[in-house]
């Protein structure tokens, strides 16, 4: 009986072994049933990227249009009366040409 027992211990432990790598390889955080969720995952990064990278265009829209070398005046003005609490949140600004101004 001892025998017996000591000749199953070594493919008994193999087989321990291997039941815990294929499990592992199943459920485990790279396994093969994490992999929905990092597909779910991935989908939520390329929507946040695609809403991050929208907001980067933004941004450098409002970067090039207050360039010192070519800024738009519109802008500027705007940002200079807000800035100085010369306009209201609510305000709407309607630029007009030079001689409309005058009128």
């Amino acid at each position: 009986m001892g025998e017996l027992v000591r000749a199953a211990a070594g493919p008994a432990i193999a087989l321990m072994i291997i039941g815990f790598f294929g499990g592992y390889a199943l459920v485990g955080p790279n396994g093969v049933l994490a992999w929905g969720d990092y597909r779910q995952e991935l989908v939520r990064k390329q929507v946040e990227l695609a809403r991050l990278e929208a907001q980067k265009r933004v941004v450098q829209n409002r970067v090039a249009l207050l360039d010192p070398r070519r800024a738009n005046p519109d802008l500027a003005d705007e940002l200079i009366r807000k800035r100085l609490g010369y306009s209201h949140p609510d305000e709407i600004i309607i630029p007009m040409d030079g001689d409309q101004a005058a009128q």
